[in-house]
């Protein structure tokens, strides 16, 4: 094996190690970014179980007022929506009505 062959074969295994450390830098790049896309998901999650637990309670603090039973009503749904699962029906009854 002459130096031209060698010289080459190391010419090689750097483009490969090029190539290898510029994909490398684009996966830290992706993972950078989905660790940002994540965050600010989780953020958004977060604000919105707020704002959901906010309405939850004038919602029950209403349906107090009125002398609804909420727990009865939320368990009813459920007996609906586990029934519905069990048949394989997606379309619950208390949806359509």
């Amino acid at each position: 094996m002459g130096l031209g062959s060698t010289a080459k074969k190391l010419q090689q295994i750097a483009d490969m190690a090029e190539d290898v450390y510029a994909r490398l830098n684009q996966l830290r790049e992706q993972v950078v970014e989905t660790r940002k896309t994540v965050d600010e998901t989780k953020a958004r999650v977060d604000e919105m179980d707020h704002e959901l637990a906010e309405q939850r309670a004038i919602v029950e603090a209403l349906a107090e007022r009125e002398g609804i039973d909420v727990d009865a009503i939320t368990a009813e749904v459920h007996v609906v929506d586990a029934e519905a699962a069990a048949t394989g029906d997606g379309d619950t009854p208390a949806a359509d009505e």
